[in-house]
């Protein structure tokens, strides 16, 4: 394992959680941060071992938050990447026909883990992206099955594309826009499970919030009308089967549409009725953000006010100017 070009901060931080080796009172931490690193290299070197990877990829993904800056570690050890993607890629010819079992799709999530450490960390988030690794994880995306390895696959991906847009930049939502993922997470919302949907809304969401993907989304009708069909038809389920956490999302998600002035228009006539009567009440009752951003929504389209909801008085005096 190459580490000569590791920072730093993997040799001379604190541990994960733990007191400063100056505390006088912790004397035992320097130790316990080198058995922690002596364990994380131990276990990144195994990855590199075909052998020893199915465990290393378990201990690894079970404990990577007690591995401070596991992330540096696992891009610039020699040949951990091309393991991590070698198991992802070793998995495709499983996806069709869908032959996949749970314990390949227990592994593959296992690297899916490690990468998404990758893709939080702001050491390596750009180098991640700069390498179209996030390209490698479509194939998940663009399945159809609904038995549980394949939920977990699909979920376990959207976390790692998930964790680049947490944080805002304009550069990440660029690459992403430049590839399928508007479509793809389009699909998961229409056909995953609760949870899978919530992760994808997410992610238009925060896309939708750069002004790239603002623009980006609204400027073709068949862009903005694919993206308000399936927020339409989530918001019918959510009728059936509520969610106030998928809910919130999607709710933001056309507040944010409606701050493009031909998007708001259209927005005028296509705008889910249940969303303007108290179809929801219940659902947002103690969710005072969510309960503000559609009021603002409604004010944004032209509706001046919800019908009296069941949440209470003073409703009406949320709206934000």
């Amino acid at each position: 394992m190459q580490t000569g070009n590791l920072p730093q901060s993997l040799s001379m931080n604190s541990p994960f959680g733990g007191p400063s080796a100056s505390n006088p009172t912790a004397a035992g931490a320097p130790a316990n941060k080198d058995r922690k690193m002596a364990t994380a290299e131990h276990l990144v070197l195994d990855l590199s071992n075909p052998d020893l990877r199915e465990n290393a990829l378990l201990e690894l993904s079970k404990k990577r938050e007690l591995f401070q800056d596991l992330a540096p570690l696992l891009w610039n050890s020699f040949g951990t990447i091309a393991a991590l993607l070698q198991e992802i890629v070793s998995i495709y010819p499983v996806l069709s026909p869908p032959n996949l079992t749970p314990a390949q799709s227990n592994r593959v999530c296992n690297a899916l883990a490690l990468l998404q450490c990758v893709a939080s960390h702001p050491d390596t988030r750009m180098l991640f992206l700069n390498a179209h690794i996030p390209l490698y994880l479509y194939p998940f995306l663009n399945t159809t099955g609904k038995s549980r390895p394949f939920e977990y696959l699909r979920l376990t991906s959207l976390g790692v594309i998930g964790a680049l847009v947490k944080v805002d930049d304009t550069e990440v939502i660029s690459f992403l826009l430049s590839t399928e993922i508007i479509p793809l997470c389009l699909r998961t919302m229409e056909m995953g499970s609760e949870l899978s949907k919530t992760v994808a809304t997410f992610i238009v969401q925060k896309i939708l919030l750069d002004d790239v993907g603002l623009d980006y989304i609204c400027t073709t009708a068949e862009r903005f009308f694919a993206v308000g069909r399936v927020l339409g038809n989530m918001v019918a389920a959510l009728a059936e089967q509520p969610s106030s956490r998928l809910l919130k999302h999607i709710i933001r998600c056309y507040l944010r549409l409606s701050d493009n002035p031909r998007a708001c228009d259209a927005l005028r006539s296509c705008l889910p009725d249940m969303l303007r009567d108290v179809t929801f009440s219940s659902c947002l009752r103690e969710d005072q953000t969510t309960r503000r951003w559609l009021q603002q929504l409604l004010h944004n389209v032209g509706v001046n006010r919800v019908p009296t909801l069941q949440a209470g008085a003073g409703f009406d005096h949320m709206l934000v100017n």
